[in-house]
């Protein structure tokens, strides 16, 4: 496969806004930059994945977002394979700004942080 040449400026944008969050860690998986929470994968980069024409992000989005995004912006959101049917959204890179992007990395981060959070055990208070 060979890398597209937009991805490098897209990938910085990426890189740029996933790491100005607290706690954010990046690594390779699948072949591609990959962002975590402490726990859970919040972003994934997907550079012209198996030849499919997106430089893009794909990012868990809450309950019905995902095909709302698609509806009202079909040449800026898809359905990502694999990860799709679990709600997650493709965000075409070069049809975002900034301000866009940011917002999209923020709700998955918060989104996986939260579902973290609610898979840890409560603890009661003795009286």
């Amino acid at each position: 496969m060979t890398p597209d040449p937009r991805s490098s400026a897209q990938l910085k944008r990426v890189r740029a806004i996933c790491n100005s969050i607290s706690g954010t860690v990046e690594k390779i998986s699948h072949g591609e930059p990959t962002f975590f929470t402490p726990k859970r994968v919040f972003v994934m980069f997907a550079n012209n994945h198996h030849g499919d024409g997106h430089v893009a992000i794909w990012a868990p989005a809450a309950p019905g977002v995902q095909a709302a995004l698609i509806e009202e912006a079909p040449d800026t959101y898809f359905r990502p394979p694999y990860v799709g049917s679990s709600g997650w959204v493709g965000v075409e890179l070069s049809r975002v700004d900034d301000e866009q992007l940011k917002a999209v990395i923020h709700e998955a981060f918060r989104l996986m942080t939260a579902k973290s959070d609610r898979s840890k055990p409560s603890r009661r208070l003795r009286g």
